[in-house]
C-alpha cells in the first residue's frame, strides 16, 4: 500500500473542500454567531468573543460536511478527493480544524485579552472541537464513499 505524505493529505483535503458550500457556511456561521451574541446581550451575558468563536467553528463545520456530503458532484479531481476524505475522515478533519484555529486566533488575541499563549490555547481548543465533530460526522458518512464508486 502506498503511503502519501502529509503535504499530499492536505492537498487532498483542500481539493475536497474546493467544492464546499462556502456561502452557506458563511451565512450559517454568521447567523449563529449573531444570534448567540444577540441572545446573550438580551440576557445580560453577551460575550462577543464566544459568539465569534462559535460562528467561526460552525463556518468550518458546515464547509467540511458540505464538501463531503455529495461525493458524486464536481469534477473528477474533486470527486476523488471527496472519496479519499470519506475514507480518511480523521485526516480530512485536520484541515477544517486548522482553518478554525487560524481564523479564531486573531479574534481571541485582539478581543479576549488573554495574551499570545492564552489566545493560542483557546484557538487550539476550538480547532480540536471542530476536528472531533467533523471527524465523527465524516465517519458516519463513509457509506457514501462506497456508493460513489
Amino acid at each position: 500500500m502506498n503511503e502519501i505524505s502529509r503535504r499530499d493529505e492536505v492537498s487532498l483535503s483542500g481539493a475536497a473542500l474546493r467544492g464546499a458550500p462556502w456561502k452557506a457556511a458563511a451565512i450559517g456561521g454568521g447567523a449563529v454567531g449573531a444570534v448567540s451574541f444577540g441572545l446573550g446581550a438580551l440576557t445580560g451575558t453577551g460575550d462577543l468573543v464566544w459568539a465569534l468563536g462559535l460562528g467561526i467553528s460552525l463556518f468550518a463545520l458546515i464547509a467540511a460536511i458540505g464538501a463531503v456530503a455529495k461525493p458524486n458532484e464536481g469534477d473528477r479531481v474533486t470527486r476523488q478527493a471527496r472519496v479519499w476524505s470519506l475514507r480518511h475522515p480523521w485526516k480530512f478533519s485536520l484541515l477544517p480544524a486548522g482553518i478554525t484555529a487560524v481564523l479564531d486566533y486573531p479574534v481571541q488575541l485582539v478581543l479576549d485579552g488573554e495574551g499570545v499563549f492564552g489566545s493560542a490555547v483557546d484557538a487550539l481548543w476550538h480547532g480540536a472541537l471542530v476536528y472531533l465533530i467533523a471527524g465523527i460526522l465524516t465517519l458516519t458518512m463513509q457509506g457514501r464513499a462506497r456508493s460513489a464508486q
